[in-house]
């Protein structure tokens, strides 16, 4: 009986109702919202790389070599020389090392340059390897691999010809057109930058960047695809990298290998431990996490004071109905009810829409995060915090509601029958 009252008296205030219930979804969605992506980036970006002991780049800050060489944010200060990246690779404490060159890119998406041990020795998630959804890693110099997600949105297939631009902008007005590149294979998805990817080998970034200067193909120097293709293959032996992945024979090895890195007196390097250099991203920015928790908080309790103001500010126009329920033999103890029945109902809706508002949200907004930014973000967010952050937000809900309630107990007692205008 109190939930049909309180549900026929909602709705007979439906205009008031539907308007407190609309910032009251816009809140629960900013709240659930914030909490759920802060949590699913941090985990997307902790599973982006596992099993690599060390990334060694060029001395810029383990934040920034982390985040180019992991994360492809951002652009190196500077390179590494491929002299400095054979004395770490035969270091005796290395068990194998993936290098890796960037600079270039295909319709936005970056280009990386490697080797055939990215794809046996790249690991992700919980020690995952990589694996094929169709063909393999590149055996010819002008073969490409691709990550998953390139190839679904921009619709290549095997065997599709494709041209690499020079430099990392969306928008490039220099390409290697003159030796374009053939897909040997398309990775499998795996919810990390990877997909967001090309690979090429590191012979095939050196032939189209030969007779390059300043960023400039020079005419007189440049080969055409078939000299390139001729060549002897020491002439396509890099010259620099942009960064390497070092795995090492024993995890007590990981230290001393570190230091000799960092003091590599042949020029700047510098060894970061992913893990490490992880959660010093996190603790940069867990105060903004924390504030805009703060900053959703305060929305809601706002949202929930403007329910409850909404609720007393309706109690003088409620005295007739209050008196009508009180003639029919209602106690005030049933008023008391009633309304708080009412609170109940509103915020139980609000909590359910917001959660179906913020859902459809990461629906829509999943493939643009992992397209441009290479973040996973889940679409389940009911765990464990968000039950407890709607348990919260039902007992604030009652709680703020004693007050209207306790106004509608009193006139109860003292208005009886009577009307006062």
């Amino acid at each position: 009986m109190h939930l049909s009252l309180a549900r026929h008296s909602l709705w007979n205030r439906r205009g008031t109702v539907v308007l407190t219930l609309i910032t009251l979804i816009i809140s629960v969605a900013l709240l659930f919202g914030i909490d759920h992506i802060r949590k699913e980036a941090k985990n997307s970006f902790s599973q982006t790389i596992s099993g690599t002991d060390l990334i060694v780049g060029a001395r810029s800050g383990s934040i920034n070599l982390l985040l180019y060489s992991v994360f492809r944010i951002g652009n190196p200060t500077n390179n590494i020389t491929w002299e400095s990246y054979e004395y770490i690779a035969n270091h005796n404490a290395v068990a194998w090392t993936i290098p890796i060159t960037l600079g270039d890119s295909h319709r936005g998406y970056r280009v990386i340059g490697t080797n055939q041990d990215y794809f046996q020795h790249f690991q992700y998630g919980r020690r995952q390897n990589l694996e094929f959804a169709e063909g393999g890693q590149f055996e010819e110099l002008f073969d490409v691999v691709l990550g998953w997600e390139v190839a679904q949105a921009l619709g290549y297939e095997m065997g599709t010809e494709l041209v690499i631009a020079h430099g990392m902008g969306e928008v490039s007005f220099v390409d290697h057109g003159d030796m374009p590149f053939t897909v040997s294979g398309i990775l499998a998805p795996t919810g990390t930058p990877v997909d967001q990817s090309l690979h090429i080998s590191l012979e095939a970034w050196e032939a189209i960047h030969l007779g390059w200067e300043s960023g400039m193909p020079d005419p007189r120097r440049t080969p055409d695809q078939e000299e390139v293709l001729e060549m002897d293959p020491s002439r396509l032996q890099p010259s620099e990298l942009t960064a390497t992945f070092v795995g090492v024979n024993s995890p007590v090895q990981t230290f001393a290998l570190q230091h000799v890195v960092n003091n590599y007196r042949s020029e700047p390097l510098q060894a970061v431990l992913p893990g490490v250099a992880l959660s010093e991203l996190w603790q940069m920015i867990g105060v903004i996490e924390n504030i805009l928790l703060l900053i959703a908080f305060l929305v809601l309790i706002a949202t929930l004071v403007g329910m409850t103001t909404s609720l007393l500010a309706s109690m003088r126009e409620r005295q007739r109905e209050m008196a009508i329920l009180r003639a029919l033999g209602a106690s005030p103890w049933t008023l008391v009810i009633l309304i708080q029945m009412e609170v109940l109902l509103i915020t139980i809706g609000g909590l359910l829409l917001g959660s179906l508002v913020l859902w459809g949200g990461l629906q829509l907004a999943q493939p643009w995060l992992v397209s441009e930014y290479g973040l996973f973000i889940g679409t389940n967010i009911w765990n464990a915090d968000t039950l407890r952050y709607g348990g919260l937000i039902l007992g604030l809900a009652l709680v703020l509601g004693v007050l209207p309630s306790l106004v509608a107990y009193r006139r109860a007692l003292a208005d009886g029958m009577s009307v006062k205008l």
